[in-house]
């Protein structure tokens, strides 16, 4: 693949999870299900590299990293800043895709800037790059734990309701994520956000 050398034809989508099987399949590794998806429409492939599995993919003329980093979701932000150096990506062509306890689920938020609402991948990510102002995008998994349950509920696995919604979600976010490439932050921010 012929990689493109202008910087603002360059993408990294991350999504952010934790490796291993035990996490598989939880709340807070949507992250990976959604770029999973992303780079399969694509039809591209991961490879394991240097902090993480890494896809490249064309998609209208940009060239489009997807990682998901290798090193746990405390520390997601040395994977993310890595490859962002390594590629030459600018920022705002960086966009980070997380769970999130404060949206209902299913729902999207996406948002150019922001503070780390209290998930640690993003604050790592916030920590290493000194500042919230990067894309992200936030997908709900709801907030249906008993107080004091909130890590549980995030490693926990999705319910056959949440299951059954994520037959139309994924391929929802998919669709945002390649807005976002094609079409630019604000008209993806209009066209999905709160859906």
């Amino acid at each position: 693949m012929e990689i493109e050398t202008d910087p603002m034809k360059k993408f990294l989508i991350v999504g952010l999870g934790n490796i291993g099987e035990k996490y598989d399949e939880t709340r807070h590794n949507i992250g990976f299900k959604i770029v999973d998806a992303f780079v399969k429409e694509h039809e591209g492939s991961f490879e394991t590299e240097k902090l993480g599995d890494i896809a490249k993919l064309k998609i209208k003329g940009k060239t489009v990293f997807v990682l998901k980093p290798s090193t746990y979701m405390n520390l997601s932000g040395k994977a993310v800043t890595y490859w962002m150096k390594k590629e030459n990506i600018h920022v705002e062509n960086l966009l980070v895709i997380t769970d999130d306890l404060n949206i209902d689920f299913g729902k999207v938020r996406i948002k150019g800037k922001g503070s780390s609402g209290g998930h640690n991948g993003l604050k790592d990510i916030q920590d290493k790059f000194n500042t919230g102002a990067y894309p992200r995008f936030r997908f709900g998994v709801g907030s249906e734990y008993r107080k004091g349950r909130q890590v549980d509920f995030v490693l926990g696995k999705w319910s056959a309701e949440e299951e059954s919604a994520m037959i139309e979600r994924i391929p929802f976010s998919v669709n945002a994520i390649t807005s976002f490439i094609t079409a630019g932050l604000s008209n993806t921010m209009n066209e999905y956000n709160g859906k």
